[in-house]
């Protein structure tokens, strides 16, 4: 029994020692401006893969140093860099490869082409597959684009801070329009006045 119990401490240890060199791999990393991550992105990382990546992964989460907030999309909760962009990076680690930008009810709100302020929830194009994540940040509401990259490219605005790129005014009003989203909120003098960023 006796060896059965020490057995048990040693791998307690053994495990708060893995955790705690896991812990100080991430916070280096944030220092580095990367707190959302995919299952691949761990890896590299944390120098794990399989299922000791696997349990790795498990084991942090249980222990709130990760959290899980959608299929193999992870955030470092203890992150500095939480804030207005880290629905960007969620979005950007669901669908990587694609082009996704900020539009819609979203960017016309930060044109004041819309008075109303989405709370809790940001709308997206992408090239990739449509979706509703709820994540404690906020809701992502991805829609599909058809539009081929040279009809996207040149109609978004790119932010100095990292996020995704925005629609220019008149661009999220035609992917408003051309998705079959509601209208009525739409104020067409602003939309028609030439000041963007």
């Amino acid at each position: 029994m006796y060896v059965i119990i020490c057995f048990h401490r040693y791998l307690r240890i053994l495990l708060d020692m893995r955790r705690d060199g896991a812990l100080r791999r991430l916070a280096d990393a944030d220092a580095a401006g990367l707190y959302v991550y995919r299952k691949q992105d761990l890896s590299v990382v944390l120098g794990e893969s399989g299922r000791t990546l696997d349990r790795t992964v498990d084991s942090l989460a249980r222990a709130g140093l990760l959290e899980r907030v959608a299929h193999g999309v992870y955030v470092f909760p203890l992150s500095r860099r939480i804030g207005a962009g880290t629905l960007d990076a969620i979005t950007r680690c669901l669908r990587p490869g694609r082009i996704t930008w900020e539009s819609c009810e979203s960017a016309l709100s930060q044109w004041g082409v819309i008075s109303q302020i989405p709370v809790g929830r940001t709308t997206y194009m992408t090239t990739g597959r449509e979706g509703e994540f709820h994540t404690r940040f906020g809701v992502i509401d991805l829609t599909h684009s058809k539009l081929p990259p040279s009809r996207i490219i040149g109609n978004l605005a790119y932010r100095d801070d990292g996020r995704l790129p925005i629609a220019t005014k008149r661009f999220a009003y035609d992917n408003l329009r051309s998705t079959g989203r509601n209208l009525g909120l739409v104020d067409m003098d602003e939309l028609e006045d030439d000041d963007e960023w």
